[in-house]
């Protein structure tokens, strides 16, 4: 099972998150997300979560105001998709707490590496949520050892300097 792309549209037609595991121009992947966006925002809440699109398979989720689209291969498992996409949003919500179109806005470089630790190439990477939840904060927690080191030796250069 591949995933070929992924993407976080808002009910308003915005992207906010694209991720792209198979080679598309920068045209084509405009083109992609006005189709699919015009498809998916236009479709009735009652119908299914699948659409079928230039030979694949778009397994669509909305939470909120965001769709969760993924597309497929037209032979892959759907439902799998649909339980891929509830979990990332699980370990966002975890991470969030509760999580919204702004925390993703602001802080769209965090869930970029969220979906890394949980895909990679197209492929599910890591299934538990405590794991990436824990890999998360490793990551926190050296991002503001860095900061805090950047922020002595800006320190310290002052000093010098004066």
């Amino acid at each position: 099972m591949k995933i070929h792309f992924v993407l976080l549209v808002s009910r308003q037609g915005k992207v906010r998150l694209a991720k792209w595991y198979s080679p598309y121009s920068q045209k084509e992947r405009t083109k992609v997300i006005r189709e699919l966006s015009g498809i998916i925002l236009t479709r009735a809440p009652k119908l299914c979560n699948f659409v079928e699109w230039r030979g694949f398979k778009v397994v669509y989720k909305r939470y909120a105001g965001l769709y969760f689209c993924m597309c497929i291969n037209r032979d892959d498992n759907e439902l799998e998709i649909l339980d891929i996409i509830h979990h990332y949003v699980e370990i966002l919500d975890r991470y969030f707490g509760s999580v919204c179109e702004l925390d993703l806005i602001f802080n769209f470089h965090k869930a970029y590496y969220i979906l890394d630790e949980i895909l990679i190439a197209g492929e599910l990477q890591e299934s538990s949520k405590r794991t990436v939840i824990r890999l998360i904060d490793v990551q926190d927690t050296i991002v503001e050892v860095a900061k805090e080191q950047a922020s002595l030796v800006g320190n310290i250069i002052a000093q010098a300097t004066k």
